[in-house]
This record gives C-alpha cells, sequence and structure tokens, in this order.
C-alpha cells in the first residue's frame, strides 16, 4: 500500500531529487548493516554524582581495556593509566601536566597520536557519517582526516605530520586534545539506560542530572525516589515533606540549598523554635558526605529533620483519608498515639514510643497541621514550585523518561510488575476501572505525565498529583513493590518486627524463568532473546548473591553505588554493558578518586549471532524510511510528485 501523497510531498521537501532519495537510502542501508552500538544500563545512581561521572567517561573500565588492547604492547602501564585518565578528565589532566613542566612538544605530538589511535578504535563500527555529527564542529574537518590517513603512503604521513605541527604551532594543542577526548568517550557509549533512582541518600543529584543532560543519548525509567521528587516539583506536599525528610536525613543540604535553591531558612527556624529543648536524638543524620556550601549543625539537622517528618506524617494521613481506594487505612499511625499512655497501635498489637514529644500535635486531631505548620508548608511549596533548574531536570526525566521500557528485546523497569502469590497480575482499581500487568504500568505512567503537564485546576489533576505519592509507597506501586514502608516505626518504635517490609511475590516469581517469559510475552517482547532488566533491590555480593537470574532472563543490576548500601552488598555497582557479541556486567569496587580501580568485566551471555544494526529497533525505523524513501523515487519516476530541480 502506497504511503498518502501528502506525506509524500512533505518527504519531498527533504529529498528533492531522486538523485538525493537514492542517496540517502544507500546511506541507511549502509547502516543497517553495520554492528549494533553499546548499550549501557546504570541503576540506582541515588546522587553519586563523583562515581557516576567517573564509570560514565569511563565507561565502566571498557576504555581502560581498548587502551591495553590498542597500546598494551607498545607503551609500558603506567603510561597506559596516564592516558586513560586523560580521556575521562582531560582539562583536569592538562592543567596538571602543564604545571608539573610536562607539556612539551614532543608530549603533545605522542599524546595527540594515541588518541587518534583510540578514538580509531572505538569509532570502527559507526559510518564516517554518525563519527563526524558527534565531532565538534571547529575540529570536526582535521580529526576526520587524521582517522582516515593512510600510514603506508609517505605523502600521507607528511600530510599527518604538517597538520600536527600546525594545531601544536597555533597553540590549539590544549583544545584539540580535549576535543578528541571527549569524542572518544561519546563513541564509546552509543545508548545510556537509568534504571532509576537517580535521587536521595548521595550528595548532588543535581550534577548527575547536568551531566544526563548533557549526554547524547539516554532514557531513564523513573524509581520511586524519582517519583518523589517529581511529585514535589508539582506541589505535592507529602512528596515536598518526603525529598526535604530524606535529604535532611543524610545531610544531603548542599543538593537542596546549593543545587536546586530551596530556601530552608523558614524550616530551620520553625525547628529551632519548636524543638529548642529537644535533643531529637533519634533524628541525627547520617554523615556520609560532608556538605561543601552548606555545612548545617548535626544538633539543629536533627531538629530539622523530626520537624518535617512529624508535617510529613499528617500530610499523609490526611491523603490516605482523602483516598480509601489506596487501602492504606493501617498506616495513619499518627492517629494510633495513646499520647497519655506513650504508646502506639500497629496491625492490632501495642508499642512503646520511643519519643513523645509532639508539641505540634493535637492529641484530639493528631493529622491538623498547626498554624506554623501551614505557614511553613506554603513557603517551601513556593520553593518547589518555582525553583528554575528543578523544574529543568524534571521536564528532562519527563521528556527522556517512563515507568518502563522495551529497547531492543530487553524490557526496562525500575521496580517490579505487582503480583499476586498465585502468580496472577495484581490489580487496582481507580475511577471503577481495574488495572493489571502492562495496562497498570501504562495507566500508572499516565498518571505521572498528568500530574505535572495537566493545567491547575483541571479534573483529574489532584488525583494524579496524589498518585505521586502513593507510587513513592503504595503496595501495589511498581517502582516500589514492598507492602509498606516502615518510616514512621523505624523513628518510634523499638520492637525491629514492626520495621520489616515484605516484598512483593514478583521477587520470588522472577526468579523462574517461565515466570519471566510470561512478563515479556505480557509487553509484547520475543522471549528467544529478550531480558528483563531491574534495579532497585541491592544484590548482596557478599552474601552469595548473584544479578543474573532467572536462566539469565533476569538482571538485577543495583549493586549498591550509593555510600549507604556498600557495607550491605560488598561492591559498589553493577553496569550492565550491551554490545553486538554479548551481554557483561561490569563490577565496581568503591570509588576512590585518587587511585585508579578497574572493574571486573564478565561475558555473560554471548549472541548466537552477531548483532548488527538491522536487528535493533533503530534498524525497524531505518527500514522504514528506506520504504518510504523507495516510494517516493517512486512517484518521482511515475510523475506522480516533480523533482525540484535547480
Amino acid at each position: 500500500m502506497m504511503r498518502d501523497l501528502a506525506y509524500l510531498k512533505l518527504l519531498a521537501k527533504e529529498y528533492p531529487t531522486v538523485k538525493e532519495a537514492t542517496s540517502e537510502i544507500v546511506n541507511l542501508t549502509a547502516i543497517c548493516s553495520l554492528p549494533k552500538g553499546t548499550e549501557y544500563f546504570f541503576s540506582d545512581l541515588h546522587g553519586e554524582y563523583e562515581a557516576f561521572i567517573h564509570l560514565l567517561r569511563s565507561s565502566s573500565g571498557i576504555t581502560r581495556e581498548k587502551i591495553r588492547e590498542t597500546f598494551g604492547h607498545l607503551i609500558p602501564e603506567e603510561e597506559q593509566v596516564q592516558l586513560a585518565n586523560l580521556i575521562y578528565y582531560p582539562e583536569r589532566s592538562l592543567a596538571r601536566m602543564m604545571k608539573q613542566g610536562h607539556y612539551t612538544e614532543d608530549w603533545q605530538k605522542i599524546t595527540i597520536y594515541r588518541l587518534v589511535q583510540s578514538c580509531k578504535e572505538v569509532s570502527s563500527k559507526y559510518t564516517r557519517s554518525k563519527v563526524r555529527k558527534k565531532m565538534p564542529k571547529e575540529f570536526a574537518y582535521i580529526i576526520d582526516e587524521l582517522l582516515h590517513v593512510d600510514y603506508n603512503d609517505d605523502n600521507k604521513k607528511l600530510y599527518y605530520n604538517e597538520i600536527i605541527h600546525s594545531i601544536i604551532e597555533n597553540d590549539t594543542a590544549d583544545k584539540f586534545i580535549i576535543a578528541l577526548c571527549h569524542l572518544i568517550q561519546n563513541l564509546t557509549i552509543d545508548n545510556l539506560h537509568i534504571i532509576g533512582d537517580i535521587y536521595d541518600r548521595g550528595p548532588r543529584a543535581d550534577i548527575i542530572m547536568n551531566e544526563l543532560m548533557c549526554f547524547h543519548d539516554v532514557d531513564i525509567q523513573w524509581g520511586n525516589h524519582d517519583i518523589s521528587w517529581m511529585g514535589a516539583a508539582t506541589g505535592n506536599l507529602a512528596c515536598i515533606c518526603n525529598v526535604l525528610r530524606i535529604a535532611i536525613s543524610y545531610n544531603s543540604f548542599d543538593v537542596l540549598e546549593d543545587g536546586y535553591g530551596i530556601n530552608l531558612r523558614p524550616l530551620s527556624m520553625f525547628a529551632a523554635k519548636v524543638y529548642q529543648e529537644d535533643p531529637c536524638a533519634r533524628f541525627m543524620p547520617k554523615i556520609l558526605d560532608e556538605n561543601i556550601y552548606d555545612a548545617v549543625d548535626p544538633g539543629l539537622a536533627a531538629k530539622m529533620h523530626k520537624a518535617i517528618a512529624v508535617i510529613q506524617f499528617k500530610v499523609e494521613g490526611a491523603m490516605i483519608k482523602r483516598h480509601p481506594e489506596y487501602e492504606m487505612d493501617n498506616r495513619v499511625l499518627l492517629s494510633n498515639v495513646d499520647f497519655e499512655k506513650g504508646t502506639v497501635v500497629i496491625d492490632g498489637k501495642t508499642f512503646p514510643m520511643l519519643d513523645m514529644n509532639f508539641p505540634t500535635v493535637d492529641p484530639k486531631n493528631p493529622l491538623e497541621l498547626s498554624r506554623g505548620e501551614k505557614e511553613l508548608l506554603r513557603t517551601l511549596q513556593a520553593s518547589f514550585k518555582h525553583g528554575e533548574l528543578l523544574h529543568k531536570h524534571i521536564r528532562f526525566l519527563y521528556s527522556h523518561g517512563a515507568i518502563y521500557k522495551c529497547y531492543n528485546s530487553n524490557l526496562l523497569y525500575h521496580g517490579c510488575i505487582p503480583m499476586k502469590k498465585d502468580g496472577s497480575f495484581d490489580t487496582i482499581t481507580m475511577n471503577g476501572v481495574s488495572y493489571g500487568g502492562k495496562e497498570l504500568m501504562d495507566f500508572f505512567n499516565q498518571q505521572v505525565q498528568n500530574a505535572y503537564f495537566m493545567p491547575e485546576g483541571t479534573p483529574g489533576k489532584e488525583q494524579a498529583m496524589d498518585m505521586m505519592w502513593y507510587l513513592w509507597c503504595g503496595a501495589k506501586s511498581p517502582v516500589f513493590g514492598k507492602d509498606k514502608m516502615t518510616t514512621f516505626e523505624h523513628y518510634f518504635v523499638e520492637d525491629k518486627s514492626t520495621h520489616k517490609e515484605v516484598m512483593n511475590p514478583y521477587y520470588q516469581l522472577s526468579l523462574k524463568e517461565e515466570f519471566c517469559n510470561r512478563l515479556l510475552e505480557e509487553f509484547r517482547l520475543p522471549v528467544e532473546g529478550s531480558h528483563i532488566i531491574n534495579g532497585h533491590v541491592p544484590v548482596k555480593l557478599k552474601d552469595g548473591e548473584k544479578p543474573m537470574k532467572a536462566g539469565g532472563k533476569l538482571f538485577i543490576i543495583d549493586g549498591g553505588l550509593s555510600k549507604a548500601y556498600q557495607s550491605t552488598t560488598g561492591i559498589a555497582g553493577y553496569t550492565l554493558i550491551y554490545n553486538s557479541h554479548h551481554l557483561a556486567l561490569a563490577e565496581h569496587r568503591p570509588f576512590d578518586p585518587k587511585k585508579e580501580s578497574t572493574p571486573r568485566v564478565s561475558v555473560v551471555e554471548k549472541v548466537k549471532s552477531r548483532v548488527m544494526v538491522a536487528d535493533t529497533d533503530k534498524g525497524k525505523e531505518l527500514k522504514g524510511q528506506i520504504a518510504d524513501l523507495k516510494e517516493l523515487v517512486a512517484a518521482y519516476r511515475e510523475g506522480t510528485i516533480k523533482e525540484r530541480v535547480e
């Protein structure tokens, strides 16, 4: 069936002649015959910007491996390390070389040669056109020439040497070296997948977001911590309280005030006044990272922590009362406190409270906000709704993100597909409609969109905004995946049995290959050669756990990039790497900027035959474009559309 004539006329504006259309057909056909680009999968970054940026720039150790393959027999190990560090951090490395007096003309010549050879290695599977598009414009012509010099031709060698001499003579060697380093970084990773949880715990999620926004091809599968920040940006009060509570509890003041310009002075003044005589011992922050710009006294931080936690329990309780469909009445624990006896009832059992100093809580109406709390929330809400950089980052999360993604026969999502113990899909009923499986994921995806983009006052806007909080901690949330979040119990109840959060049945069911196959079919993916890729649950390598499960169908790649998890997992995160030959896992050690730490890379699955671009989702798209162009050529030749010959 021929394409709509109006569409072909639009296409003709871009390819106005038979020659131009056929030339593009040849180009796209050639691209389809190339090996697929390398995909990198990261998960649960949790604000650890230094570690993540190092993994990104070093391609999780693959750049180091390429240098070893290219120069291992030619240059010593120490110089290989220096070359690798130059590629990762060119500006910093050059400044050090200049300071040490090593930035000589000979060093520049040798370094440019080595960088060109490294660039040749990583660009070999791409078309010249694709490589050229990634080059910085000011050096594109020169780099293209150097990448394709024939060293067996003496005239060409002389030409090469003259180019290098001219670069050095005109004092542009440093800029040229930096351009080559960035190009190598750019070419090593073709697609970047972030399987959720960019935010919370670590010091600077905002710096990670800045880095991702500069990356050429990235997608994000939202995690519950991302959703919480996205909800805060909509103005949802429970999400705002949650974001602040977690940031304060991990001493992450820099990301709030220096990063996003959130004014915490009203909260600090309120907390200092209300909890003046309270040491707030159970609310002391975990200090994993020191603040650089906004050092806050731990005692004051503890007061701020308690103040926002109490407000959060009130706001959440009121939200649960508004939404009986959430089935969370048993989580309104502030209403279950006996203020005379100092106890709380949880699931029918009575427990002593560890802290009973609640100066803003009315025992007769514990969920009612005090006048001071209401005023404070108005101020904080305005700060979150109008933060320029915050909304720039949130819009990027929306434009490049979703609850799940199907890509190159792999199913990507952060947490789980909510299940019942019998292996059937769990459902949630909203406005009289029940959703489960893929439909549930699509429903939540739409709610997340509505929460941010629906105009104020539109019917359904408030429901969608509240749903952002439910996604953070609701029992049927695919990005949370537990029966409840026991934040209240962790603060106020000593009995550890109350702290237990039961994982969704998905996590046991997904260990079976046949179950994973059923999920792949639910999302219209082929069983053969497909995988499910999750984050969210740290893999405890030190306890013998493995990231690859269900006969190789499931990869859980949260290995603990966050410092908060590393004592539990024994490592510092995983990268899943999918190139045209195989799937590999890079296992990382805790990041130390003072020494090189090469990850252990293991091939976990080889593909039966090399994967070419034609076999990928991009290949399907290109084949569609080729078919359209062939129809355009036919329309030109039949005279249905006239060529535009100037």
